[in-house]
């Protein structure tokens, strides 16, 4: 082995010992996660509802049926799913959050749920933050995630052969081989053939520890051209709210202009805004749980007036890769099919610091041969 290839050997050891607990746990949280909403449909029967050949009921009344219920509650966000999905309220009730289901059509209320015992969210949490405080695992998260892409490229150039007769023999594993010689394969082989999925996994989930990778993606996929329109904010005209004392009018009137404008849309996601200068913001999504493809809305908290419509075909390129990021990062985004190369990729991933380590081990206590008895 070469001087180069030695340093590059050295680099992915250590680099795998700094990283790998971290790289585990964010890896088999990441499998466990992406089948989390076909998983909970089956076990929670209030999150899906029979399709009804009639509108959903207004914002407007489900937040008064929430308030209703807890009336000292914080209201931030209000969901329609789709057709076949349970409309959801969600609230801040003694710093604790809470989703309350309910009908889209009728407003039957279905169940509350309190967000941080949810078995799926938990894992999020854990596949965030790694045990740790939210901006502290988020950061240790991240550093150990470019360590990793690193990791990866370099076992690259590790594996690679140099002649064209040993690539046959690396590109499969020699299940009847010794234990030893599964392992270097699983860990070899298996790492080359998820590669390019680890990585493009690993930026996408960079995305949501760093502002800065969001921004690079953006600039990227825009090829450095600036679109205004990505950085516009929108507020909310305080000195109506005498002429418009009545908000549950002005979001179901932005309820129903973001139906109108974008009518492919069944799924929607508001938010009232908390301050008095915040707009309601609206962001609609062509297809229920996937958050890709959406078209954003700001309306004036207090006329209803719209302020702002951004059609996803409207967006830059930046802002549109980044909209797909996380459906992308699930693998949802290309279907059932996409979920299962995520939930093998992130399997591997998990495994690829317990085989590294054994073969470590295995190398550093291997047996010396026995010297012959003269």
């Amino acid at each position: 082995m070469g001087n180069f290839k030695k340093l590059i050997l050295f680099l992915h050891r250590w680099l795998g010992f700094i990283s790998g607990l971290a790289v585990f746990i964010v890896s088999i949280t990441g499998c466990i996660f992406c089948f989390q909403d076909d998983i909970q449909d089956v076990l929670y029967s209030y999150r899906t509802v029979k399709a009804e050949q009639k509108p959903f009921i207004k914002p407007s009344e489900l937040k008064a049926l929430t308030t209703a219920k807890y009336p000292k509650a914080k209201i931030t966000l209000v969901i329609f799913y789709g057709p076949e999905r349970a409309a959801q309220v969600r609230i801040l009730q003694k710093k604790v959050a809470k989703s309350v289901y309910y009908n889209p059509y009728s407003g039957a209320y279905l169940h509350t749920e309190i967000i941080k015992e949810n078995f799926f969210l938990f894992i999020k949490e854990v596949h965030l933050n790694l045990f740790l405080p939210a901006k502290i695992g988020k950061l240790v998260n991240g550093i150990c995630v470019i360590i990793f892409v690193v990791i990866m490229i370099s076992g690259l150039v590790l594996w690679w052969p140099k002649r064209k007769s040993d690539r046959k023999r690396c590109f499969s594993i020699k299940w009847r081989g010794r234990w030893r010689r599964v392992n270097y394969d699983l860990h070899n082989v298996l790492g080359f053939y998820i590669t390019s999925f680890a990585i493009i996994l690993a930026i996408t989930g960079l995305s949501f520890s760093f502002q800065w990778m969001r921004k690079g993606i953006a600039n990227v996929a825009n090829l450095g051209k600036v679109y205004p329109k990505d950085k516009e904010a929108f507020k909310s005209d305080s000195t109506l709210k005498v002429n418009y004392p009545d908000s549950a009018l002005a979001i179901d009137k932005a309820f129903d202009v973001a139906r109108l404008q974008s009518p492919e849309s069944n799924s929607f996601l508001i938010f009232p805004g908390s301050k008095q200068s915040a707009p309601i913001s609206i962001t609609a999504y062509p297809k229920p749980l996937h958050f890709g493809y959406n078209s954003g809305f700001s309306f004036d908290r207090y006329s209803g007036k719209l302020l702002n419509f951004i059609p996803y075909s409207s967006k830059s390129p930046g802002a549109k890769l980044n909209a797909l990021n996380y459906d992308i990062h699930t693998g949802q985004v290309a279907g059932f099919f996409g979920k299962i190369i995520a939930f093998l990729v992130s399997l591997i991933s998990a495994s690829l610091p317990i085989t590294g380590l054994i073969l470590y081990l295995g190398k550093k206590y291997k047996s010396k041969p026995k010297k012959a008895v003269v």
